[in-house]
């Protein structure tokens, strides 16, 4: 189970690459998350070590690479509309 500041860094980045097409810098994580530098540098290693992201350059957030966008376990979010009705009255 990953740590709250994991799940938040997690979102962010599956989020910033779905809405706009790049990963967040350090600077933004800092204001999105409202943790330090070295906390996030921590929280991102684990991620790492856990398997849900790689990250080579260790400088740039922008390296980043997301393998997993959710912890194992949890479903993600199902489809399960039939008729195009239920789009517009599930969602």
């Amino acid at each position: 189970m990953l740590a709250d500041i994991e799940r938040k860094i997690l979102r962010i980045f599956y989020n910033y690459s779905s809405g706009r097409r790049r990963m967040p810098s350090m600077r933004e994580l800092i204001i999105k998350t409202g943790r330090s530098r070295q906390d996030i540098a921590r929280a991102l290693a684990s991620l790492e070590n856990q398997g849900f992201i790689v990250w080579e350059d260790k400088q740039r957030t922008q390296s980043v690479l997301i393998l997993k966008g959710w912890e194992d376990g949890l479903p993600a979010r199902q489809k399960n509309a039939t008729s195009s009705l239920d789009y517009w009255t599930q969602y």
